[in-house]
């Protein structure tokens, strides 16, 4: 339904930007269906996978994502003030994307393999520690994918050990190390003060095209296809600020029925988690809840000026054709532990040498 309704949305919203840019009305449509094809098959292959197969990957997957993260700061491509993409030829690709698979995997490996120690705050502390490396390259240039992160560790670590109080301390330290990045950057700092007042800044302009474009909904929205902001007024509609000309077309109800499906899937995530055979799958499931459901609350946030700008795209349905073919091989992989806890629970079900017949 989201893979669906993102591609409806992006035809009705990119159709202006595409015609300008590239004379071509369903520019966005054709890349972003070709890229949402590619993770579907990726998708249906990876799920058919027993999930353990890609433990032993963890850490060159891990590694490897560090190494991408590298060749961005060193050879990356840069795009409206950002440099977040790698171009292999006619392709070109954002390894935070990748990244963000990886240390849910990773992750997942390495809380199993020391699980008797994860109720000792050193054990946490030094686990956050092992996926620093990754959230300083990526903070580099992402701020907000470094956030994501950050978070999804936060959330595994949280939901592998025993104890709740010291994670308390986890977060008054993960504050102060927030204050201190965000102080390093000095527009950084201006997206706050831009935030705070965004009519008084030249930068807040796409920020209140936003706020404008979500108040002229209103409840039922223009209608598909009839926002006003989108030509041209809210600069890359498609991308980051989508949520806005939905809100716009289809106001507040056709925008509270997309997050109702956000919803679902999010508490589908939390079943699997809970009926998975083993931590592992459990923590897997666990990571991909806390991937999906930070970065929808992150784009909304931004959308609806909650929060500083950061750049965020809503799954499945902003542009993004990196982001869509990750997100689908993480269901892959959702679907691989769904899939395994149910054949097992078949098994058991399944009488033994005729036994359990009468």
């Amino acid at each position: 339904m989201l893979v669906i309704a993102g591609l409806v949305l992006l035809t009705s919203i990119s159709a202006y930007n595409g015609n300008v840019k590239f004379h071509d009305s369903f520019y966005y449509l054709k890349k972003q269906g070709f890229a949402t094809g590619l993770g579907l098959v990726g998708m249906a292959v990876i799920s058919r996978i027993d999930y353990h197969r890609w433990i032993p990957l963890a850490v060159p997957g891990y590694l490897l994502s560090i190494l991408l993260g590298v060749a961005v700061l060193l050879f990356g491509e840069e795009y409206n003030g950002s440099k977040r993409w790698l171009s292999l030829g006619p392709v070109s690709f954002q390894p935070s994307e990748f990244a963000k698979v990886a240390v849910i995997v990773f992750l997942s490996w390495l809380i199993e393999k020391n699980i008797k120690k994860m109720g000792k705050f050193k054990s946490i502390v030094l686990t956050m520690l092992t996926i620093l490396p990754i959230v300083g390259l990526v903070g580099a240039s992402n701020l907000s994918t470094a956030i994501i992160i950050l978070g999804i560790g936060a959330v595994m670590i949280f939901t592998a050990s025993p104890k709740y109080l010291q994670f308390f301390w986890m977060i008054a330290g993960g504050a102060g190390f927030m204050t201190i990045f965000l102080a390093l950057e000095s527009y950084r700092l201006e997206r706050i003060a831009i935030w705070r007042n965004p009519e008084k800044y030249e930068k807040g302009y796409q920020t209140l095209q936003g706020l404008y474009a979500i108040g002229s909904g209103g409840l039922f929205g223009r209608g598909l296809g009839n926002s006003v902001q989108k030509l041209g007024f809210l600069p890359e509609a498609q991308n980051d600020m989508i949520f806005s000309i939905i809100c716009e077309e289809l106001g507040l109800v056709g925008a509270g029925i997309l997050i109702g499906v956000f919803l679902i899937l999010i508490w589908r995530f939390f079943v699997i988690a809970a009926k998975a055979e083993d931590l592992t799958g459990a923590l897997i499931a666990t990571g991909a809840m806390a991937h999906m459901m930070i970065q929808i609350i992150l784009n909304i946030a931004v959308v609806t000026n909650s929060i500083p700008n950061t750049g965020i795209t809503l799954p499945f349905i902003s542009y993004g054709g990196t982001s869509v073919v990750f997100l689908l091989l993480e269901m892959g992989l959702v679907l691989s532990v769904s899939g395994y806890s149910g054949r097992n629970q078949k098994k058991e079900m399944r009488p033994e040498n005729g036994a359990g017949e009468r």
